[in-house]
């Protein structure tokens, strides 16, 4: 909680306005009452972007992986979106349109020998949620896209590649040579929250370093 409200300070000093809502995203009560909060600050939602998901270290291959860690992962990183495009298209109805942005990842798109499959299903999951919600309610004036990110230089994936070796197995990979920053995931999602990308919906909106193009990259 205490981030949030630095976050919400941080924001108003620049001239901004925010709310911090305390939310459990695999809740359903919760997910609804964050969408009120927001309705009821600003007058209505026009933009939603389910960003919030984990990368469980013991998120293996099919054969160690517990049944707990693909639960909590799927709770969070799927179950989460779902309830967060419920409420969140439910409020957009309202309000007449809008857009949502649903973070998924690359490797929901292609396979890794380096496994998290609790991680990676959860991110497939969120690519085929987003199409299908994209064309139920694409005459709604509601847009919906998946935001597929590459690697990123996120405390998230740097705690999860703890050794210069676990990075290095990944860099390899990226024709661009180095990691993504937040700045430009945040710029992606500003696009397709915008009224710049107006006739985009249902796409996987990839921002991955060349990755998912790729076969032998530059030395």
């Amino acid at each position: 909680d205490a981030e949030g409200e630095k976050t919400v300070s941080e924001i108003k000093a620049t001239g901004g306005e925010a709310i911090y809502t305390h939310a459990d995203i695999s809740k359903a009560a919760d997910c609804e009452n964050m969408v009120k909060a927001a309705e009821d600050q600003f007058g209505k939602l026009n933009v939603m972007f389910n960003n919030a998901g984990i990368m469980d270290s013991r998120d293996d291959n099919a054969l160690v992986t517990e049944e707990e860690v693909w639960d909590l992962t799927m709770a969070i990183n799927l179950k989460g979106v779902f309830l967060g495009c419920k409420y969140g298209i439910a409020a957009m109805q309202r309000a007449g349109g809008g857009s949502i942005i649903n973070t998924a990842s690359f490797v929901g798109l292609m396979g890794a020998a380096t496994p998290q499959v609790a991680y990676t299903a959860s991110k497939g999951g969120v690519i085929a949620l987003t199409r299908e919600l994209s064309v139920i309610h694409a005459r709604e004036n509601i847009r919906v896209n998946a935001l597929c990110p590459g690697p990123l230089r996120t405390e998230l994936l740097m705690k999860f590649l703890d050794t210069e070796a676990k990075k290095q197995k990944r860099l390899v990979h990226i024709p661009m040579g180095r990691f993504g920053e937040a700045k430009e995931m945040a710029q992606a999602a500003l696009f397709l929250a915008s009224d710049e990308s107006s006739y985009t919906t249902g796409t996987e909106f990839v921002v991955d370093g060349g990755i998912t193009s790729a076969y032998v990259t530059p030395e």
